[in-house]
């Protein structure tokens, strides 16, 4: 474990701020790393500092006085990066009129920085496996191997596990790389640490710009670590340096600096609405189910007590309303959209609420307790069960005209179309 001061040191040679234990963990992890020649890959949110990494394993290596190169993999265009990785001979293809070194045979004893690397296409991901494996690679247009002797440092904002299952990026290529992996925390989880970069990125552009640096009010400091800083210290910067040279009070309040930070990143939490308010908002499917699911579970413990009031002999004011739980969504996978508030449809009462009504107004018909429970305690809906039903009700409604029940729905007519045929409903 590195001591303390050891930290500090790492930080202020390569010019990195911030306390936060995660940052300190990784700085670590570099350092400890730097001395052997395992493949490391850095991931973490574009804009977070992963360029700053590379940098410590390169100066606390035994290659640290030989070449160090950075290769923003997800610049160079598709038919030119394994010319530009590996080289090429001349006459290899058209405006090859030269032999050229790649960066793989220049970096030859040093370090070799592949920012993006998950948007390295395929075909060159098995010459980057080669190299990785074999310390060999081939010129494009030569059938000569030759060798380099080269540390490769990946970074990257994908999720690579992903990009992995999906077919995007080769596995054996991610555990190669991967074998050493230093993760760095988004700037939302180093709140301690906001402040801080804005204080230093403020001084930075003062004596830049020749002015007093901007300060920040206590009420401006509570918004700017609240905010979810999507692009994190480089979103920092570049408002820091608006804030510098646009405004002319020196001491910046709340409603100044959040006239600077975009809205679309303000508030990343669910929504909060009125009582009564029917509007709701979820971000995937997982989230409408489980509220069908709270629902269902609503109405269930509502009919209990309807029924344990009725087999008590209370009063009890049976309203249509309550007798019928109505699906609050239909899941439009042709478009991915969730219809939340689908439009009133005219439903008869299920057949457990309807015995209960009929028990209140009719005791003498069931002649015992045991009966009366056979009769409601009966097994709830499925999704899918009530997924038809209300189909089913909407088709009987418009007489099976299907354009005017897609409407009502809020569906579109080819989803209509095809849960009719997977309920059996034409």
């Amino acid at each position: 474990m590195m001591q303390q001061a050891d930290v500090q040191a790492v930080k202020q040679r390569f010019g990195i701020i911030g306390t936060s234990q995660a940052l300190n963990r990784a700085i670590e992890i570099a350092v400890q790393v730097a001395p052997t020649d395992l493949s490391v890959l850095i991931t973490g949110e574009s804009g977070v500092g992963k360029e700053k990494f590379p940098q410590i394993i390169h100066y606390y290596s035994h290659r640290k006085h030989g070449p160090y190169i950075a290769v923003n993999c997800g610049a160079i265009p598709e038919g030119t990066i394994d010319s530009e990785l590996f080289g090429h001979e001349k006459g290899s293809f058209t405006g090859a009129t030269a032999d050229r070194k790649g960066y793989f045979e220049v970096a030859d004893g040093g370090t070799i920085f592949l920012d993006e690397v998950g948007e390295l296409p395929l075909s060159t991901q098995v010459r980057l496996l080669r190299v990785l494996e074999t310390g060999e690679f081939i010129k494009v247009g030569s059938s000569k191997t030759q060798k380099t002797n080269v540390r490769v440092v990946a970074a990257t904002n994908l999720n690579m596990a992903q990009a992995t299952r999906e077919g995007r990026f080769r596995e054996d290529l991610y555990y190669r790389l991967n074998t050493v992996p230093i993760h760095i925390p988004p700037l939302r989880e180093r709140k301690e640490d906001i402040v801080l970069l804005f204080r230093k990125f403020a001084s930075d552009f003062a004596e830049k710009y020749n002015m007093p640096p901007v300060r920040l009010t206590d009420g401006a400091k509570a918004a700017l670590t609240s905010y979810y800083w999507n692009g994190n210290v480089r979103q920092l910067k570049n408002i820091t340096e608006q804030i510098s040279v646009i405004e002319q009070q020196r001491e910046v309040d709340e409603a100044t600096l959040r006239a600077y930070l975009p809205k679309d990143d303000a508030e990343r939490l669910p929504a909060l609405l009125a009582p009564g308010d029917d509007r709701r908002t979820f971000s995937n499917e997982r989230e409408i189910l489980y509220q069908v699911l709270f629902d269902m579970k609503k109405d269930m413990n509502d009919l209990k007590a309807l029924v344990n009031d009725l087999m008590s002999g209370k009063p009890v004011d049976v309203k249509r309303d309550d007798l019928h739980y109505a699906p609050p969504a239909i899941i439009n996978r042709d478009d991915h959209t969730i219809i939340t508030t689908p439009a009133p449809v005219e439903y008869v009462p299920d057949k457990p609420a309807m015995d209960a009504v009929r028990y209140a107004e009719e005791p003498d018909r069931y002649h015992d307790e045991a009966e009366y429970q056979e009769v409601v305690e009966q097994k709830p809906l499925s999704l899918q069960e009530m997924e038809k039903q209300m189909i089913l009700n909407a088709l009987e409604k418009h007489k099976g005209r299907r354009k005017a029940v897609a409407a009502e729905l809020q569906i579109s007519e080819r989803t209509l179309y095809r849960k009719i045929k997977e309920y059996g409903l034409e």
